[in-house]
């Protein structure tokens, strides 16, 4: 569900309590957590973090008038989601992630950057929290731009690596989504 709302405290405020404690506790955490280069605030209608166009002047390569993301916190229709763009695409990080979250006994229900959950005690706080503070913004730009550079073939680097498109999805958008463009 893709809010109206343009601050986080809105954001939260429109919530059920329960939701906005949940995703409150693990706002704290990627707060805590973040590189002094990133930033929060609403981007595609939900709490995103992103490296700001002060840092990254190129912004997201979809649209470039929107900075880059970082992840998101967003309460869906049936459950709230954490995006972690940083684990989406860098097998490296993926792989770790994944093996530090199962070590927690926690079960994990994640896409490709997506952590679902319908209540904060299905989340490992302390994956997410190292998740978070293992990429600082230059290295995640860094990422990014090699994801996105051609190679003489035509396809990134990333792309390749996750056997797909170059274009990533925006959080909260599929693969189709992109491809097909704006809706009208």
């Amino acid at each position: 569900m893709q809010s109206t709302a343009t601050t986080v405290e809105q954001y939260l405020s429109e919530l059920t309590e329960d939701r906005r404690k949940a995703l409150d506790a693990v706002r704290q955490v990627v707060l805590k957590n973040l590189d002094k280069d990133f930033e929060e605030g609403m981007q595609y209608g939900m709490i995103g973090y992103y490296v700001p166009h002060r840092v990254y002047p190129a912004g997201y390569h979809c649209d470039p008038k929107q900075p880059l993301p970082f992840a998101a916190l967003a309460s869906q229709k049936n459950y709230m989601s954490l995006y972690l763009m940083c684990v989406y695409g860098d097998t490296d990080h993926s792989k770790w992630f994944r093996e530090a979250w199962a070590k927690t006994g926690r079960k994990l229900d994640m896409g490709k950057a997506c952590v679902r959950f319908k209540k904060l005690e299905d989340l490992a706080l302390d994956v997410i929290a190292e998740a978070i503070k293992r990429v600082p913004a230059r290295k995640y730009i860094e990422f990014c731009e090699a994801a996105i550079k051609p190679t003489s073939k035509g396809a990134s680097k990333g792309a390749r690596q996750a056997g797909d498109s170059a274009e990533s999805p925006k959080p909260g958008k599929s693969r189709a989504a992109v491809r097909k463009g704006p809706q009208a």
